[in-house]
């Protein structure tokens, strides 16, 4: 029974296209996030979350946001500080109806004013939807 649950755990990590060895920072952590998401990403990189005060280049950005954090676009700005050229930001918010429940089109509206360039929506959790965000093809040339 263990390992099914196991590897339901991973293929989370997996959906998010995290591999081992990765380098992943994880912003907006507060007592709702889904703990055994978190746990199946350690897994799958073989290490900790770094935080928000982590300076090393990362690979993806967990952003866990809600409703009342603030504005979208200055997290958004704060998550790409780190963020390698092909790097990933998944913006994990609440789905329709629980606490905290972000509306698609104020993600779709802060992407491109932060630079970035949205891709696909995939459910993460119970609770979780996930928003993926890379840079812009044309922005990636430039840098």
């Amino acid at each position: 029974m263990v390992a099914a649950e196991d590897a339901g755990k991973i293929g989370v990590a997996e959906k998010l296209g995290i591999e081992s060895g990765m380098v992943v920072q994880e912003l907006g952590w507060d007592e709702d996030v889904d703990d055994n998401l978190r746990a199946a990403v350690e897994e799958q990189i073989g290490g900790d979350l770094l935080d928000e005060d982590a300076d090393e280049t990362v690979s993806v950005v967990l952003l866990w946001w809600r409703e009342d954090d603030g504005d979208l676009v200055d997290a958004l700005l704060e998550a790409t500080g780190v963020l390698a050229e092909d790097g990933v930001i998944w913006v994990l918010t609440p789905k329709t109806g629980r606490p905290g429940h972000v509306e698609p089109s104020d993600i779709a509206e802060a992407v491109p004013t932060a630079g970035l360039s949205q891709t696909s929506n995939i459910s993460v959790a119970d609770d979780w939807a996930g928003t993926r965000l890379v840079w812009p093809k044309s922005t990636k040339a430039k840098r």
